[in-house]
């Protein structure tokens, strides 16, 4: 996928040191399902397991012209019977490529990835109360509400809720 500003690719097994650099950093996860004892091997695990699960896909975000990875995208819950999935974890890593806009124009680019190339018809995503920016990008690019789910979600032992919010094809081509 590629934009003014980004490609977004496919994961590779090297960007695991980039990853395992970063969601250990509190500016990164604060808003995610991470613990904060994270590290290189469960998340070398994980890139594997999830390598290896048709229902996820995962890309790194990169920036042009030099294709620095500056972020990271998760997809999951890939249904080909009722079309939809999951956005599971987007995120700008370093705060010096925040605000510039990367974040929405990341977002959409798996938006049309996952509209158009993978014709699915429901796409969702979630926050973390209190997420204020992650909640007005998804409001501005046209996700709608549909409710809390309580203690969705753990972190370092804790239950969370998870605002859900959700865009439909249909939704996704009115706001083209």
């Amino acid at each position: 996928m590629e934009s003014r500003n980004l490609i977004i690719r496919e994961t590779t097994f090297d960007d695991c040191k980039y990853f395992a650099n970063w969601e250990v950093n509190p500016d990164v996860t604060e808003f995610f399902t991470m613990d904060d004892d994270r590290n290189y091997e469960e998340i070398v695990t994980e890139f594997i397991k999830d390598s290896q699960d048709e229902t996820k896909l995962c890309f790194t975000i990169t920036l042009k012209p030099d294709m620095e990875p500056i972020g990271r995208v998760v997809i999951s819950g890939i249904n080909s019977h009722y079309d939809s999935l999951d956005i599971t974890r987007i995120y700008i890593a370093d705060p010096d490529n925040r605000n510039k806009g990367y974040g929405e124009e990341a977002l959409r680019m798996v938006l049309e990835y996952a509209f158009i190339q993978l014709h699915m018809e429901r796409v969702t995503l979630d926050h973390f109360t209190g997420n204020k920016p992650a909640a007005n990008l998804y409001e501005k690019i046209g996700f709608k509400y549909e409710g809390v789910m309580r203690n969705a979600g753990k972190k370092n032992g804790k239950y969370v809720d998870l605002h859900l919010m959700s865009m439909l094809r249909s939704e996704y081509w009115s706001a083209k």
